[in-house]
């Protein structure tokens, strides 16, 4: 493959650099100060609407999305160096460019699998940015890495379907502008296929029966800025027949396809973050000064330089050999390399910013550094998406298979 970023690529990426430096880290500390001074911690700070109306202006919107259709038309290989860029300010920088999960995986389902009322009434506002939505799987009472547990209930009752169930760690669900969940649940518990009985639906947010019960920390954080994680309640939610997306029977298939695309964002991102977290760490290393020398002469703070720059241009190089494939082969054909990067990526990043928090001493778990905040959202990544374990179970699997 080639690793030369073609003209295209080079110009959204020229872009997307100064719109960084220009609007979205200035808006960092204001986003902050705005939120804190709002009527709820979950209602949108003015200067992210600055944000999303100046990045819309440049051509820095829906990035993500392959189909020129609905989105920029990138490839994966092209759309991943502009992922790394927004996650060096994973709380503004995605939202501000419309590429935030978890509206883009919610998207892609809607662009893929949805019918044409479902694409006028959902998709459309969500690519113009108007509304957010929440994909509700997990559920606190089941293992939900394995989605054949899944327990919420999608009944049929004449011309309508009713959604019963509990879930949680819904990200989204506490903004008010998140207006649509699609939920996944069981049309057929019964089924001798296990794969063949969840089913996904549309369930509006102001649909009796549905109530968005509490947030949900991630570390002691509520993650404001990513509209929270919340546990939502599904008593008896009534909704038609039409919103069904796709067939009975297909939720698993349409998760699966949700999840490969998702899965290569986060990492996309995460390099950002560890980018962000090796300049920072570099930024302390040579203005700081203990036991005689500065911090930047330390043989250890040199070791741990070296070896997140290491670490970065390795996962960069499989993030982008994974984007190459999915464009050329499907994601199916790149499965063994999307599970590798969601094993390798985040657990790296961890220990990229666990050294730039050390070096930062208690400025690092501070919240006058964004260090503590972005651990704790790589952390949660190596739950996300499928727990690590998940991953490597079915990647050993796929190594041995051409042994036995």
């Amino acid at each position: 493959m080639d690793f030369a970023f073609d003209a295209r690529t080079e110009e959204l990426r020229a872009k997307l650099l100064a719109f960084m430096d220009e609007y979205v880290y200035p808006a960092e500390p204001v986003a902050e100060e705005q939120r804190a001074a709002l009527a709820s911690p979950w209602d949108t700070p003015a200067v992210v609407e600055e944000l999303k109306a100046e990045a819309r202006r440049q051509g820095l919107w829906n990035l993500f999305l392959p189909d020129a259709e609905y989105g920029a038309g990138l490839t994966n290989l092209q759309y991943a160096p502009l992922a790394e860029i927004t996650g060096r300010s994973p709380h503004l920088a995605p939202t501000a460019t419309n590429c935030a999960a978890p509206d883009t995986g919610n998207m892609e389902v809607l662009a893929q699998f949805g019918d044409e009322q479902q694409k006028k009434q959902w998709l459309e506002p969500l690519l113009a940015g108007e509304i957010r939505s929440a994909f509700a799987m997990t559920e606190p009472e089941v293992a939900s890495s394995d989605a054949t547990n899944i327990t919420t209930h999608i009944e049929r009752d004449g011309d309508a379907y009713v959604v019963t169930g509990r879930k949680w760690y819904i990200s989204g669900a506490m903004n008010p502008d998140c207006k649509i969940f699609i939920v996944m649940g069981k049309t057929d518990p019964d089924g001798t296929d296990i794969r063949r009985q969840q089913s996904m639906i549309l369930v509006p947010r102001d649909t009796p029966g549905v109530t968005v019960k509490r947030a949900m920390q991630v570390f002691g954080y509520e993650d404001h800025s990513h509209g929270g994680h919340a546990e939502v309640i599904f008593d008896h939610a009534r909704v038609p027949v039409s919103n069904l997306i796709g067939e009975e029977g297909g939720g698993f298939a349409i998760a699966q396809a949700r999840l490969g695309p998702g899965r290569i964002h986060h990492c996309m991102r995460l390099i950002g973050m560890a980018e962000r977290a090796i300049e920072l760490m570099c930024r302390r290393a040579v203005s700081r000064t203990a036991f005689g020398k500065a911090l930047a002469q330390q043989g250890v703070v040199q070791n741990w330089i070296a070896d997140a720059r290491v670490t970065v241009e390795q996962l960069r190089l499989l993030v982008l050999k994974t984007a190459w494939l999915m464009d050329t082969v499907g994601n199916k054909g790149a499965h063994t390399e999307i599970q590798a990067i969601k094993i390798a990526t985040p657990r790296a990043v961890v220990g990229i910013l666990d050294r730039a928090i050390q070096l930062h001493g208690a400025g690092g778990v501070s919240q006058d550094f964004p260090l503590a905040e972005l651990y704790a959202s790589a952390r949660t990544l190596m739950l996300a998406d499928g727990p690590d374990e998940v991953h490597q179970r079915s990647l050993a699997r796929r190594e041995l298979k051409q042994y036995l």
